[in-house]
């Protein structure tokens, strides 16, 4: 016999998104439930950004030790036992899983149901035994990887970031199909721990970055040994005796694996959506400014919204539901502040507009750029590659910056903060940036802002006639 919850709110979907919603509410003593049928702590925790970037920290690791001749220390090539790298990458995730576990969440005061969730009714939700009627609802289910229909796929084995972290053993010959974030990373990530790589992409590697901060990755990953296939479609897989064959074109590539990387999609099947009055469509969700769905009492978080899918994203968008259902302030979605990082090395990190995207929207733009080559902590750790690029407005708005290199996604925050408080470029002419670092390179950018006009004629001018009075 089916049990009967009431609760102040109704959460579908444990990842980041709907944690982060359960948490504050709970906190704010609303009864709340929360409704999970796979792994408490979602994609992120488990099958995303914490053991990717596990396994890219042991991949630098190897790198490091093949190029220490540079600091003096004799290189060697590293031994890699990939079970032993893979058991560091589920450690960690063990050490990070209790801060999203069904315990903590009970001991918040949320009511936590194992169960798969759908909607009987506007404002009902079936999960297992338990129906639960709720005030307000979050559908927080997440996305999942996009297979494309390739003739033959279904015919052989392939990883998605599903499933790669549950290898054990270095591929011989890993074939990556998708040039996109997670592709990138786990291509030269794979490399380092000693396999082969090839990556496949239709159009160019990290497409929706700034093409010239996108350079100085494919250089780097070519210098590593990643081979990198540009605007060719994979049009064909098959399998063969020892793994898989990816027609692209003319040429056949053979490997022993396969990754497929080219996007994820929103996860919208099973909910029952049309029961609730939600639309939806290839995207996501349809939501408004204020994040809630064509049902005014049922809201969207995290990948699902059909906005950007980043962790980051997920937990700003928990922040604006609190505001917009809990204390009923208006909040509105602006995730199109968030920035976005690319894990390889160099890093790649981006906010804001492109110079492209800039130039479309704004006309006349201003361009400055600093190089690591010209910083002195870059040049003391031997780690030149890449560079600070800013784009403003012809008065110094910031309307974007990119950063190409070692440490890139922590060196963007104070880009970050410029634009979500509409910052000019004087602001960072003001810092005080301590040396060495490499933040000082985001100060350097700014002040080459102003050089046309500290070194102009009319600037030389004004100095000679101020002298006068020396």
């Amino acid at each position: 016999m089916a049990q009967t919850i009431k609760a102040d709110l109704c959460i579908i979907g444990a990842g980041s998104g709907g944690l982060s919603v359960a948490a504050g509410a709970a906190m704010l003593g609303r009864k709340v439930v929360l409704i999970e049928k796979g792994e408490m702590g979602g994609d992120c925790l488990n099958t995303g950004c914490v053991p990717s970037k596990a396994l890219i920290a042991a991949a630098a690791r190897a790198q490091e030790m093949r190029e220490a001749e540079k600091y003096g220390i004799a290189s060697v090539e590293p031994q890699v036992d990939f079970a032993a790298v893979m058991d560091h990458v589920h450690g960690v995730i063990e050490t990070i899983a209790p801060v999203d576990s069904q315990e903590r969440f009970e001991g918040l005061g949320v009511t936590v149901v194992r169960e798969h969730g759908e909607f009987t009714g506007p404002r009902e939700v079936k999960a297992g035994d338990n129906i639960v009627k709720a005030k307000h609802f979050v559908i927080a289910t997440g996305s999942t990887p996009f297979v494309p229909p390739i003739p033959g796929l279904d015919d052989v084995s392939y990883f998605t970031n599903e499933t790669l972290f549950d290898n054990r053993v270095t591929p011989d010959h890993l074939i990556v199909i998708g040039g996109g974030p997670i592709g990138i990373e786990m291509a030269q990530a794979h490399r380092r721990l000693g396999a082969k790589v090839t990556v496949i992409e239709g159009g160019k590697i990290l497409g929706r970055d700034d093409p010239e901060l996108a350079d100085i990755v494919r250089e780097r990953l070519v210098k590593e040994g990643v081979d990198i296939v540009e605007g060719g479609n994979a049009e064909r897989v098959e399998k063969t005796l020892n793994g898989v064959r990816v027609t692209v074109g003319a040429r056949a590539i053979e490997g022993s694996h396969l990754l497929i990387a080219v996007g994820r999609k929103p996860t919208v099947d099973g909910l029952n959506l049309e029961a609730a009055g939600v639309e939806h469509d290839k995207q996501g969700l349809k939501t408004d400014s204020s994040l809630r769905t064509t049902n005014k009492r049922i809201y969207a978080a995290g990948d699902v919204a059909g906005g950007r899918q980043f962790t980051h994203v997920a937990g700003y968008h928990a922040s604006v539901l609190v505001r917009n259902i809990l204390f009923k302030a208006p909040s509105k979605n602006n995730e199109y502040l968030a920035p976005h990082v690319t894990y390889c090395d160099p890093e790649l990190a981006q906010v804001g507009l492109t110079e492209r995207e800039a130039r479309d929207r704004h006309g006349e733009i201003k361009i400055v750029r600093w190089p690591f080559s010209q910083n002195d902590r870059a040049e003391a750790e031997r780690e030149t590659e890449g560079l600070v690029k800013v784009v403003t407005d012809k008065k110094g708005h910031v309307l974007g910056a990119g950063i190409v290199g070692r440490g890139a996604g922590d060196l963007l925050q104070p880009w970050v903060l410029a634009l979500s408080s509409k910052l000019k470029i004087r602001a960072f002419t003001d810092m005080i940036a301590p040396y060495p670092t490499r933040s000082e390179a985001s100060k350097r950018a700014a002040s080459a802002w102003y050089s046309d006009t500290l070194f102009s004629d009319r600037t030389r001018f004004l100095i000679r006639l101020l002298s006068v009075f020396d």
